[in-house]
């Protein structure tokens, strides 16, 4: 006797694959921990603005310039992290616990914390070799208040952008100087995990990076957020019981049989006691249709980016640029002249954290240099840029 599959029936894998869209297991689970281009772009550009209220924040705290900027966003697992990872390090994991969910780690070296505890505590930053290789107890406690403050300053920024609450659980710090240790509990040591470098200087002290980690489901949902595709779970507790109260209840087959009588009865009465009424001539109108536009280079443009707006941002002016050798550049000296790749009567670039926003002309305003606007880069080509840094 014959099977199924040579009378032609398709098998359940077959049906359960046709019903995934042909898609495979494992397909749909490398999807679920991969990025898209577009997704690291995002996640950077959340990096970089909620990293520069951080980089303001610790600034306050130590009374020095910090700049954390340059962020790169790739996709590891902590198993392949520990390869890439110079210890002593010092790790300060924290918990979203509204607004988004899952766990951030911040990582630092040991050896830039001495500096910043440092400077908490009235130094100049300078350090002896014992000093930059371990932390005190005291050290210790003023690096985890200073990474505090720091993340703190961030969730208030993404709570900015994604125009909801964000809060976050008191935060675990721990030192790191065997990479066989495990760096956190709370994410397996083989799950794919988020990473975000950025680059740390602290004055003329620091010259250093400093790192994010994320699991690729907070990632994701902070992506979610940016494209406007995830709503707040208030909302949707909300839809959820409007749909319940507008579902009517189901009726047993004897009440729909009765109300369905009453009804058809009720009907009948009234079409008998009523005249016959006349029928309104319908009116035709000519289709109107709106004008065709090229959708073909449309670009989806996340709804909530206009939040970004209300961000602080750096804003830098450029003169111009040049190049030169390395025995020129030993050959400078007071009153020595550098020219520049600018005409005089070429407009400076408007730089808005390294990116081009305008142009314009410099003018001198009470004494101080400013700059006045002559053109503006679009909108179109500024969130393009989002997808091509």
């Amino acid at each position: 006797m014959s099977n199924d599959n040579d009378k032609g029936f398709l098998s359940q894998e077959e049906i359960d694959a046709l019903l995934n869209g042909g898609e495979s297991k494992g397909e749909a689970k490398e999807e679920a921990t991969e990025l898209s281009d577009v997704e690291k772009d995002l996640l950077g550009e959340v990096g970089n603005i909620s990293m520069g209220s951080a980089s303001t924040a610790l600034s306050t705290i130590i009374n020095q310039p910090v700049n954390i900027t340059t962020p790169v966003v790739t996709v590891t697992t902590l198993n392949e992290l520990k390869n890439d990872f110079k210890v002593p390090n010092i790790a300060l994991e924290v918990k979203y616990t509204s607004g988004i969910v899952g766990e951030n780690l911040l990582v630092i070296a040991v050896k830039d914390a001495a500096v910043i505890a440092n400077f908490m505590m009235g130094g100049d930053g300078t350090l002896k070799d014992d000093e930059a290789k371990e932390l005190s107890e005291i050290q210790e406690s003023a690096v985890s208040e200073a990474m505090n403050q720091m993340i703190g300053s961030a969730a208030t920024s993404m709570a900015t952008m994604f125009m909801r609450e964000v809060n976050i659980s008191p935060p675990k710090s721990q030192i790191w100087t065997d990479v066989t240790e495990p760096l956190t509990e709370a994410i397996s040591p083989d799950e794919p995990i988020v990473r975000v470098s950025f680059s740390l200087k602290i004055g003329n002290l620091v010259d250093s990076s400093i790192m994010q980690i994320l699991p690729v489901a907070t990632a994701k949902k902070i992506v979610s957020i940016m494209m406007g595709q995830e709503k707040t779970d208030e909302s949707s507790e909300k839809e959820k019981e409007a749909k319940k109260q507008e579902t009517p209840k189901q009726e047993t087959p004897k009440q729909k049989a009765a109300s369905e009588t009453a009804a058809s009865s009720e009907t009948s009465q009234e079409q008998k006691q009523q005249p016959p009424i006349k029928e309104k001539p319908i009116e035709v109108q000519q289709a109107a249709f709106q004008p065709l536009e090229s959708q073909g280079n449309t670009e989806v443009v996340p709804k909530n980016i206009d939040l970004i707006m209300d961000v602080p941002l750096q804003i830098s002016v450029v003169l111009g640029r040049t190049k030169k050798k390395i025995k020129d550049i030993l050959n400078l000296g007071t009153g020595s002249l550098i020219e520049l790749d600018k005409l005089a009567e070429e407009p400076v670039e408007i730089l808005v954290n390294g990116k081009k926003v305008a142009y314009g002309e410099v003018v001198v305003i009470d004494e101080n240099f400013g700059v006045r606007i002559t053109g503006i880069v679009s909108n179109e080509e500024r969130i393009k840029s989002l997808h091509t840094s």
